[in-house]
Order: C-alpha cells, then sequence, then structure tokens
C-alpha cells in the first residue's frame, strides 16, 4: 500500500500511509486506537474505498480494491475483532457461505461437507463441520473463520486483536497455527495491544500514529522504549502511576468480604478486607473465579452464603441498585454489551446513572447542569470526541471505557470495582486509566482491580489477591510477607509453591 489517504466529514483518518507485507512473515501493526489501523485494514480488504493518489499492489503490480469481493479475488481475508459468522448455521454452511458447491440447482451439501471438513482437519481443531456454529466458543468460532479464509487461498490474513477474548492455552493454539501458516507462505497482518504477543509472534512492526504512517521496525529492533514513543510520541517514564501513598493504603477499612460462595460453585468461601485509598488486585487464571466474585459483591449474581460488610456494618446487596445506593460501583469486563448503551450518545451514557439529579419540578430536566457534567468528564478522563452527542459505539475502545468510567464516577463511589479496565485499549489510553486509577485512591475511593495483565496488577495494585479454582490461594505484597513479582503470582495461581527466595 502506497500513499494510502481516506477522509470522512470533518476527520482525515489516513493521510498518505504506506505499508508492506511480505510472503511468509507476520507483521504486526500498531498504534493507539484512533491512530488509523483499522481504517487502513478496511481500505485494505474493500470495505472503505481510498481517496484518489494512493496505490495497492500485489507481487509489484498494480490492483485495483473497490469492494470486499475485488480483495477476496486477490486473496485478501480480514477476521475483525467482532466474528462475523451465521451462529444458526453448520460450519461448513459458514465456510462456504455464498459461494456453495451445486449439482444443477441444488446446493451440493456433501462436497460443501467434505470440503469443510478437510480445512478443519488441515487447522487440527476438535470439531466437525456439521456443528452448529452458536455451539462453539470464541476461540473455535475464530478457528472457523481462519477456515473461510484458507478456503479462497488467500495470501495475505489480517487478524484484528484475536486473542481479547481468548483464555491463554487458546492463545497458545492460535499462535501456533499462525506460525503454520507463516511457514505455508501466508503473509499475516497482525492488530495487538499486547506487547508480549508482539514479541513472540512479530517478524516486523510498523507503526501508525494520528492517522499517519510512523515507521517499521524489524525483529531485532522491537523494544518496548522504541515502540511506546513512536505509538504516543512521547516517553511514558511514569507508565503505571502510582501517586498515592502507601500510609493512606492502610487507612480504615471500607469493605469487608467473608465466606462468599455463589449459586453455581464458582465462589468458594472467599474472604478479604479492602481500605479506603488502597488498590487490591486479584489474579488468576481463566475460569478461577475472579468476575464471578465481583459480580457477588455488586448483587449482580444471588448469593449462596457468606457476608459483605462496608464501614462495620453487614449489608445485604440484592441487586445492583442496592450496592448503587451503598456507594459500591462495578465497571464490568464487557463494556459493549454489560456497560456501554452503544446506540445512544456519550453525553446520555455519562449522565444516565444520576438523571435524578438534574430533575426540576414538573418532571423536567435541567440539561444545562447535564452539559456541564458531560463537559467536566470529557476534560477530566481525557475522553476524545468530536462532540459529546456522537454516539458512544463509535468511539475507540479507550474512549469508550473512560465514558464508562466516568458514568461510575459521576455516582461518586465509595467502593470503585474494575474488571480488566484496560482490555482493548491502547498504550496511551492505558496510562491515562492508570492515572485516573491513581488520582481515585488519593482521593480515598476503595479500589478493587481485577485484570489478566500481571504488569498491569503489579504496576497499580498496594496488594495483590490470587484466586485459584474459586478461592483465594494467597497473597502477594502488602503484610504477607510475599514479594509482588509475577513468578509467586502464578505459583500461587497454579499450585506450585511460592518461591521462598522471593519473599519480602
Amino acid at each position: 500500500m502506497r500513499g494510502i489517504s481516506k477522509t470522512f466529514p470533518g476527520v482525515k483518518a489516513l493521510d498518505s500511509v504506506s505499508l508492506t507485507v511480505r510472503q511468509g512473515e507476520i507483521l504486526a501493526l500498531m498504534g493507539e486506537n484512533g491512530a488509523g489501523k483499522s481504517t487502513l485494514m478496511k481500505v485494505l480488504s474493500g470495505a472503505y474505498l481510498a481517496d484518489p493518489g494512493g496505490q495497492m499492489l500485489m507481487h509489484g503490480q498494480p490492483v485495483s480494491v473497490t469492494c470486499p469481493a475485488d480483495a477476496k479475488r486477490l486473496g485478501i481475508a480480514i477476521i475483525y475483532q467482532e466474528l462475523s459468522l451465521a451462529p444458526n448455521l453448520t460450519v461448513a454452511e459458514n465456510i462456504f457461505i455464498g459461494e456453495e458447491p451445486r449439482r444443477g440447482p441444488f446446493v451440493d451439501r456433501a462436497a460443501m461437507r467434505a470440503g469443510a471438513q478437510e480445512l478443519l482437519d488441515r487447522l487440527g481443531v476438535g470439531f466437525g463441520a456439521d456443528t452448529e456454529v452458536g455451539t462453539l466458543s470464541i476461540a473455535e468460532q475464530q478457528m472457523v473463520e481462519i477456515a473461510r479464509a484458507l478456503r479462497v487461498r488467500s495470501k495475505v490474513l489480517v487478524m484484528d486483536e484475536p486473542t481479547t477474548a481468548l483464555s491463554s492455552r487458546e492463545t497458545e493454539r492460535l499462535f501456533a497455527l499462525m506460525l503454520r501458516l507463516k511457514q505455508d507462505g501466508l503473509g499475516i497482518v497482525y492488530i495487538s495491544h499486547r506487547m508480549a504477543e508482539i514479541y513472540e509472534l512479530a517478524d516486523r512492526v510498523s507503526v501508525l500514529r494520528d492517522g499517519t504512517y510512523v515507521g517499521t521496525l524489524d525483529r531485532a529492533e522491537i523494544n518496548p522504549e522504541t515502540l511506546v514513543r513512536m505509538m504516543v510520541g512521547r516517553k511514558l517514564d511514569s507508565f503505571y502511576a502510582k501517586q498515592h501513598s502507601a500510609e493512606a493504603a492502610r487507612g480504615p477499612v471500607a469493605l469487608t468480604v467473608e465466606g462468599l460462595r455463589d449459586q453455581r460453585g464458582r465462589v468458594r468461601g472467599c474472604g478479604f478486607t479492602l481500605r479506603y485509598g488502597e488498590v487490591l488486585g486479584v489474579a488468576g487464571l481463566v475460569g478461577a473465579g475472579r468476575t464471578e466474585l465481583a459480580r457477588l459483591i455488586y448483587g449482580a449474581d444471588p448469593l449462596a452464603g457468606g457476608g459483605i460488610t462496608l464501614d462495620g456494618r453487614p449489608v445485604t446487596i440484592r441487586g445492583p441498585g442496592d450496592a448503587l445506593r451503598l456507594g459500591i460501583s462495578y465497571l464490568t469486563e464487557d463494556r459493549k454489551r454489560q456497560g456501554l448503551f452503544l446506540d445512544m450518545s456519550v453525553h446520555d451514557n455519562i449522565n444516565i446513572g444520576v438523571v435524578d439529579r438534574d430533575a426540576r419540578p414538573g418532571g423536567l430536566l435541567n440539561r444545562s447542569r447535564a452539559a456541564d457534567r458531560t463537559s467536566d468528564a470529557v476534560s477530566a478522563l481525557g475522553i476524545r470526541v468530536a462532540h459529546p452527542r456522537v454516539n458512544v459505539g463509535s468511539l475507540s475502545g479507550g474512549n469508550q471505557q473512560k465514558t464508562l468510567l466516568s458514568r461510575w464516577l459521576e455516582m461518586k463511589p465509595r467502593v470503585l470495582i474494575l474488571d480488566e479496565p484496560t482490555r482493548g485499549v491502547d498504550i496511551g489510553a492505558k496510562s491515562e486509566i492508570y492515572r485516573i486509577i491513581d488520582r481515585l485512591a488519593q482521593a480515598g475511593v476503595a479500589i478493587l482491580v481485577i485484570s489478566s495483565e500481571l504488569p498491569e496488577l503489579i504496576g497499580v495494585a498496594d496488594r495483590i489477591l490470587v484466586m485459584r479454582e474459586g478461592e483465594i490461594a494467597g497473597e502477594v505484597g502488602g503484610a504477607s510477607g510475599v514479594a509482588v513479582t509475577q513468578e509467586n503470582i502464578v505459583a500461587l495461581a497454579t499450585g506450585a509453591a511460592v518461591d521462598s527466595a522471593a519473599a519480602a
């Protein structure tokens, strides 16, 4: 791709961007949300038509991509973060959708099943061609997308944040498959915000910033400092902000949880204390029960046993409404399905939880007060939006997350539960969210942070609880006497012995 530009009304999303993908390589494409990565890939796949003046070449020959059919014909396939499968159809029907083999006027289902099964066998998956897609896991559905791309003999495969919803084991399987496809000569464009994945997979890294091409690094040149500087245009010397006082983190106890159990057996007798001004981390493998524990505290799931004490007084939380009235807010890990109203504006998403504050006699709303609240939130949290009336569904992941966070902050919580607060957001937005967490702790808010990224937990938390199979297996940091290291956290999460030499 040479000199690719794309202009939307009032916004130049791409400004003369160039990108080269080699046969048999994994090219990582990085940049903050809003840098132009997805727009560039949509131009590549024919979903968007580039502005006049740019050029695309395949094997050195100019080609024209004006629609997705052109891209497919040239061997360009893209797997979006939001999968585009029909859940009520079989795997074979999804792989051949729109291009079913025929015998006369009828679909040749035997040939379709055989062709699909051949692709599935090549990928080494554990399900068959007749399986209904809606019954598959996210990781298995991704394999169906890849099989569909291989069926049309793709030469370039774009993968956009493919590991967001995968467990570590599923991620390992996907990486092994990508390396096999690379050896088969496929050129893979891999979009991810996770640095560890880039170091493991990428042969080269190309970086975009604010719709422009910054540069490309070969594998030997890839390092965190250079990548961060290229993506955000500045050094992040204090990436993980932790300015709140360690003494403040030993303040009065805000929340006490004793013997919590859920009805499905995913949380079994959990207990801990959380203090005002403290950031308490929760680590654990996928399925350890971290989110289930948070949902019990918030009242999103019913308790089967145990109790919750707030400010020294036992409380009964039968639902999220009770939690909110008590000053407990919960930022869900699934902001799109369980947090935001995607077809509503940024303004409405921020104010929807406190609309009662704007009520005037006669049932009218004080709209100027709500507008001021939105303006203050956009400024305080650095939400990048052209206008507060823009639908929140059109924003980048980082700006969506900050919009959701601003809604809960307007509720003035005493206890704030953050479940995967930086999932799917870029490195610049991550840094801003860490600073927000630190400011809240300085203001005395008691904060519980659940995260799958161990460097993140180590960077922001004062101490970390580690869950294993629905129970709290141990603690690192604080008064535990166990040093806060990734090795000790993983040891507790897996049931291995903690390295006593690493104890504080």
